[in-house]
């Protein structure tokens, strides 16, 4: 609606062309299409014609006219006749566009319908038109004109009134009766122009003054961006400026320097749906508790571990594995001290000393000889030889003797992994020895950096992280002996070919290591003593240019954490 508006405007209100003001002549030449009254029996015909203007104002002009017709055959003789239409008018422009000035006239005729009888006479009569001018330069437009003309009493045998009407089509030709000057090409000549160093291109209005439709200070047919809010600020274009690309204009933008990407409102302002000081667009974790400390991602850290973010944390210095409650401090249902999670005597009656287990301290439960809190083995047969961790002492155990299901060399009642694959080393207790003892003084050269356990059987789906069935019996045993020997902390690091995307292979060993996690903590294993890395194709152990290889390289390892 604004533009149709704006359009409107311009086609009444604009500048006057610099061909056609006061003190100009107007000479022209035409053709011309006349249709007399029915009574006077004259065929229509096309004939031509002269004019001459002159403009006593910009908008008002006088001119005369010589229509000129060729020969008509007088009806019932073999004579011909040449009617001649002579006119004065009084012409009046009423609307100027940028290229087109209509108008309309009227005036004074005289028809001459030559010496032949019975068209021997002259009339009188009224005229009036309407016509447009279209300029085709500066100098030259092309008119447009219909025109009627009226005799009220005519000298004709024929009638005792007439009418006759005439359409032209010509070229007219414009100059000037007195210099002028138009020093800026706006249109507008000096004398009148009250802003005369206007930029070339510009549009300007009847004093010569550039419009500005939007108020931006670019006029406009110089405005590439002509509907520019209020108050924006613009290049030299007209363009609203942005500087911080949030989509609010300079001048409008209330927060000026918003971070890139960050979702805004009307005034420019960055949005914080979750009031955590990182904005919306950047806020990665955008429904944060509130009062909770983030980082600058918006996400809540959790110095601790506990599972309630920093902020809101009552106990930020939780011991790992401690269960919590809803402010983060440690439950103790026992109140001996020790947190639930990490209390392995979650029972202990009310007073009873205890130690770091939250075990009560010089207890023996199994009468071995070793207290609890020191007992890797805590349900140990009456009158078994055991170690100082309190487990069996089997050294001298044979291999697949009856009652030995799993032929690991421990008798079935003293096997707390009574399903080893066969093959395997075992500990005491007939669990899998994850990582053997490192020797004193520095490594040797070649030996692994940190004690390594690669766990073979241990398969996945093609290109997925879901376990194959006979990996569970691997985990199984690699669980039990974790249980078994809870001081061991652990990385899961999961490993690719080198086939496919690098970027695609690391994201695929990370899965299979969370999956492997995710199943060792299913089976009893504290999720806080596992770490889960993938690595993709880092780090082969054997060539990947042959089937073989490759496979050797898809593989989960354990890695020992000091």
């Amino acid at each position: 609606m604004k533009k149709l508006v704006v359009l409107a405007a311009l086609t009444l209100t604009a500048p006057g062309l610099a061909a056609q003001r006061a003190h100009q002549y107007e000479i022209g030449a035409f053709g011309s299409y006349t249709r007399y009254d029915p009574a006077f029996g004259l065929a229509k015909k096309v004939g031509g014609g002269a004019r001459f203007g002159y403009f006593v104002a910009d908008a008002v002009g006088l001119e005369g006219e010589v229509l000129f017709q060729p020969s008509y055959p007088v009806p019932g003789t073999s004579s011909t006749l040449e009617p001649i239409i002579g006119s004065a008018s009084l012409v009046v422009n009423l609307l100027s566009g940028v290229r087109n000035v209509f108008y309309v006239l009227g005036g004074y005729s005289r028809l001459d319908f030559g010496n032949t009888a019975p068209y021997k006479f002259t009339d009188n009569a009224a005229h009036a038109g309407v016509g447009d001018r279209i300029f085709l330069t500066n100098r030259v437009a092309l008119r447009l004109e219909a025109r009627g003309y009226y005799t009220p009493s005519t000298q004709s045998s024929f009638a005792s009134s007439a009418t006759h009407w005439a359409g032209t089509v010509g070229l007219s030709f414009f100059e000037l009766g007195r210099p002028t000057k138009d020093s800026d090409q706006d249109g507008v000549v000096d004398s009148k122009d009250k802003c005369p160093d206007t930029p070339a291109g510009a549009k300007v209005d009847e004093r010569g003054c550039p419009i500005d439709s939007d108020q931006d200070g670019v006029p406009d047919g110089l405005d590439k961006c002509p509907d520019t809010p209020a108050g924006a600020r613009v290049d030299a274009n007209g363009c609203p400026a942005d500087a911080d690309a949030d989509g609010v204009p300079d001048g409008l933008d209330q927060c000026p320097n918003t971070p890139v990407g960050a979702k805004v409102d009307a005034t420019g302002c960055p949005i914080d749906s979750d009031h955590d000081g990182v904005p919306d667009g950047i806020d990665q974790c955008p429904n944060t508790p509130a009062g909770a400390t983030v980082d600058a991602r918006g996400c809540p850290s959790d110095a601790d571990n506990d599972g309630v973010p920093d902020g809101l944390d009552k106990c930020p210095n939780t011991p790992i594995g401690a269960k919590v409650d809803a402010s983060g401090c440690p439950i103790d249902s026992d109140h001996d001290g020790v947190p639930d999670g990490i209390d392995q005597c979650p029972d202990t009656p009310a007073g009873t000393p205890v130690d770091s287990t939250g075990c009560p301290i010089g207890k023996d439960s199994d009468g071995d000889g070793v207290p609890d809190a020191l007992d890797k083995c805590p349900n140990t047969p009456p009158g078994t030889k055991v170690d100082a961790n309190g487990c069996p002492v089997s050294n001298e155990v044979v291999r697949a003797q009856p009652g030995d299901e799993d032929g690991d060399g421990v008798p079935d009642n003293l096997d707390k992994c009574p399903h080893t694959p066969a093959g395997a080393k075992v500990d005491a207790q007939g669990c899998i020895i994850l990582f053997q003892p490192q020797p004193a003084g520095p490594p040797q050269p070649g030996a692994p950096a940190r004690p390594t356990l690669i766990l073979l059987g241990v398969t996945f789906a093609t290109a997925q992280s879901a376990l194959k069935p006979q990996s569970y019996v691997v985990l199984d045993q690699v669980a039990a002996s974790l249980v078994a020997n809870p001081e061991i902390q652990i990385e899961i690091a999961g490993y690719t070919d080198n086939t496919g995307s690098p970027t695609l292979n690391r994201r695929l060993s990370q899965a299979r290591a969370d999956r492997v996690r995710a199943y060792l903590a299913s089976k009893g294993v504290s999720p806080s003593r596992m770490i889960a890395r993938g690595y993709g194709p880092a780090g082969p152990i054997a060539p990947n240019t042959t089937p073989a290889g490759r496979a050797l390289n898809r593989r989960v390892e354990l890695h020992k954490l000091p």
